[in-house]
Protein backbone atom coordinates (compact mmCIF):
# COMPACT_ATOMS: atom_id res chain seq x y z
CA UNK A 1 0.00 0.00 0.00
CA UNK A 2 1.32 3.66 -0.96
CA UNK A 3 1.59 5.50 2.32
CA UNK A 4 2.60 9.30 2.27
CA UNK A 5 3.75 10.27 5.38
CA UNK A 6 3.66 14.35 5.51
CA UNK A 7 4.59 17.18 7.93
CA UNK A 8 2.81 20.48 6.38
CA UNK A 9 4.09 24.19 7.88
CA UNK A 10 3.19 27.83 7.39
CA UNK A 11 6.43 29.57 5.90
CA UNK A 12 7.22 33.01 7.52
CA UNK A 13 8.97 35.95 5.26
CA UNK A 14 10.78 35.45 1.80
CA UNK A 15 14.42 34.28 3.11
CA UNK A 16 13.72 30.57 1.49
CA UNK A 17 13.81 32.36 -1.74
CA UNK A 18 17.76 32.49 -1.88
CA UNK A 19 17.58 28.59 -1.71
CA UNK A 20 15.64 27.83 -4.20
CA UNK A 21 16.86 24.92 -6.24
CA UNK A 22 14.28 24.47 -9.11
CA UNK A 23 10.74 25.39 -9.40
CA UNK A 24 7.57 24.27 -10.92
CA UNK A 25 4.37 25.69 -12.36
CA UNK A 26 1.09 23.29 -10.60
CA UNK A 27 -2.48 23.05 -11.59
CA UNK A 28 -4.40 20.87 -10.35
CA UNK A 29 -8.17 20.30 -9.21
CA UNK A 30 -10.27 17.07 -8.08
CA UNK A 31 -12.54 15.31 -9.54
CA UNK A 32 -14.23 13.89 -6.58
CA UNK A 33 -14.12 14.19 -2.73
CA UNK A 34 -16.02 11.35 -0.86
CA UNK A 35 -15.67 10.58 2.78
CA UNK A 36 -12.98 8.18 2.01
CA UNK A 37 -10.75 9.61 -0.73
CA UNK A 38 -10.02 12.80 -2.62
CA UNK A 39 -9.13 11.78 -6.47
CA UNK A 40 -6.86 14.71 -8.05
CA UNK A 41 -5.72 15.64 -11.28
CA UNK A 42 -2.37 17.19 -11.93
CA UNK A 43 -0.15 19.48 -14.10
CA UNK A 44 3.12 19.81 -13.78
CA UNK A 45 4.27 22.73 -16.34
CA UNK A 46 3.43 21.48 -19.62
CA UNK A 47 5.30 18.07 -19.58
CA UNK A 48 3.99 15.46 -16.87
CA UNK A 49 0.49 15.24 -15.29
CA UNK A 50 -0.82 12.71 -12.80
CA UNK A 51 -3.95 11.16 -11.52
CA UNK A 52 -3.67 11.00 -7.38
CA UNK A 53 -6.06 9.09 -5.07
CA UNK A 54 -5.46 10.46 -1.60
CA UNK A 55 -7.10 8.70 1.67
CA UNK A 56 -9.41 11.19 3.67
CA UNK A 57 -7.87 10.59 6.92
CA UNK A 58 -6.18 14.00 8.64
CA UNK A 59 -2.79 13.97 9.82
CA UNK A 60 0.52 12.82 8.70
CA UNK A 61 0.31 9.34 7.16
CA UNK A 62 -2.38 9.15 4.32
CA UNK A 63 -3.11 6.43 1.62
CA UNK A 64 -1.78 7.59 -1.18
CA UNK A 65 -1.84 5.93 -4.79
CA UNK A 66 0.07 8.19 -8.02
CA UNK A 67 -0.32 6.99 -11.70
CA UNK A 68 0.82 9.00 -14.70
CA UNK A 69 -1.64 10.47 -17.34
CA UNK A 70 -1.22 11.97 -20.76
CA UNK A 71 -0.90 15.30 -20.63
CA UNK A 72 -3.74 16.22 -22.89
CA UNK A 73 -5.86 13.80 -21.05
CA UNK A 74 -4.97 15.91 -17.98
CA UNK A 75 -5.29 19.00 -19.52
CA UNK A 76 -9.34 17.99 -20.88
CA UNK A 77 -9.77 16.71 -16.89
CA UNK A 78 -9.16 19.44 -15.80
CA UNK A 79 -11.29 21.68 -18.13
CA UNK A 80 -14.94 19.36 -17.75
CA UNK A 81 -14.77 17.06 -14.97
CA UNK A 82 -13.58 19.02 -11.63
CA UNK A 83 -15.53 19.90 -8.93
CA UNK A 84 -14.59 23.23 -6.80
CA UNK A 85 -11.75 25.91 -8.22
CA UNK A 86 -8.48 24.74 -9.91
CA UNK A 87 -5.21 24.96 -7.20
CA UNK A 88 -2.57 26.81 -9.11
CA UNK A 89 0.77 27.37 -7.61
CA UNK A 90 4.55 26.78 -7.60
CA UNK A 91 6.34 24.33 -6.18
CA UNK A 92 9.39 25.08 -5.22
CA UNK A 93 12.17 23.04 -4.40
CA UNK A 94 14.59 23.99 -1.28
CA UNK A 95 17.49 22.00 0.74
CA UNK A 96 18.21 22.38 3.89
CA UNK A 97 20.43 20.94 6.34
CA UNK A 98 19.63 17.54 3.89
CA UNK A 99 15.94 17.82 3.77
CA UNK A 100 14.19 18.09 0.98
CA UNK A 101 11.31 21.34 1.69
CA UNK A 102 8.81 21.37 -0.95
CA UNK A 103 7.46 24.97 -0.85
CA UNK A 104 3.75 25.71 -2.38
CA UNK A 105 3.55 29.54 -3.14
CA UNK A 106 0.09 29.72 -4.00
CA UNK A 107 -1.61 32.03 -6.92
CA UNK A 108 -4.82 33.26 -8.21
CA UNK A 109 -7.89 32.65 -5.35
CA UNK A 110 -5.01 31.57 -3.07
CA UNK A 111 -2.61 33.85 -3.49
CA UNK A 112 -1.07 34.95 -0.34
CA UNK A 113 -0.56 31.04 1.17
CA UNK A 114 3.03 29.72 1.31
CA UNK A 115 3.04 26.38 2.61
CA UNK A 116 6.13 24.06 3.43
CA UNK A 117 5.49 20.58 3.17
CA UNK A 118 8.67 17.62 4.41
CA UNK A 119 7.73 13.89 3.08
CA UNK A 120 9.48 11.45 5.69
CA UNK A 121 10.14 8.05 6.05
CA UNK A 122 8.56 7.38 9.39
CA UNK A 123 6.28 9.94 11.51
CA UNK A 124 9.33 9.85 13.92
CA UNK A 125 11.64 10.97 11.86
CA UNK A 126 13.88 13.90 13.34
CA UNK A 127 14.69 16.62 10.81
CA UNK A 128 16.29 20.42 10.94
CA UNK A 129 13.65 23.65 11.23
CA UNK A 130 14.55 26.01 8.51
CA UNK A 131 14.41 29.55 10.33
CA UNK A 132 11.75 30.27 7.94
CA UNK A 133 9.46 28.14 8.98
CA UNK A 134 6.55 29.08 10.48
CA UNK A 135 3.56 27.05 12.49
CA UNK A 136 3.06 23.58 11.84
CA UNK A 137 -0.67 22.86 10.22
CA UNK A 138 -0.49 19.45 9.27
CA UNK A 139 -3.31 18.36 11.34
CA UNK A 140 -5.51 21.87 9.96
CA UNK A 141 -7.37 20.49 7.40
CA UNK A 142 -8.44 23.63 6.24
CA UNK A 143 -4.87 24.31 4.87
CA UNK A 144 -5.33 20.97 2.58
CA UNK A 145 -5.74 21.47 -1.19
CA UNK A 146 -8.95 19.90 -1.00
CA UNK A 147 -10.45 22.21 1.07
CA UNK A 148 -8.51 25.26 -0.62
CA UNK A 149 -11.09 24.38 -3.76
CA UNK A 150 -13.99 24.14 -2.07
CA UNK A 151 -13.08 27.59 0.13
CA UNK A 152 -10.30 29.58 -1.09
CA UNK A 153 -7.83 31.06 0.82
CA UNK A 154 -9.15 34.51 0.39
CA UNK A 155 -12.52 34.10 1.59
CA UNK A 156 -10.96 33.01 4.88
CA UNK A 157 -11.17 35.90 7.44
CA UNK A 158 -8.37 37.85 7.81
CA UNK A 159 -7.40 36.65 11.22
CA UNK A 160 -6.66 33.04 10.01
CA UNK A 161 -5.25 34.66 6.60
CA UNK A 162 -2.51 36.31 9.05
CA UNK A 163 1.06 35.64 8.43
CA UNK A 164 2.55 33.56 10.74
Amino acid sequence: MAKEIERKFRVSGDAWRSEVRRSTLLRQAYLANTERASIRVRLEGDSAAQLSVKAMRPGMTRDEYELPLAVADAREMLERLCVGIAIEKWRHIVVHEGSEWEIDEFLAENAGLVIAELELESEQDQFARPPWLGPEITHEERYYNFRLAQRPFRHWPQNLRAAP
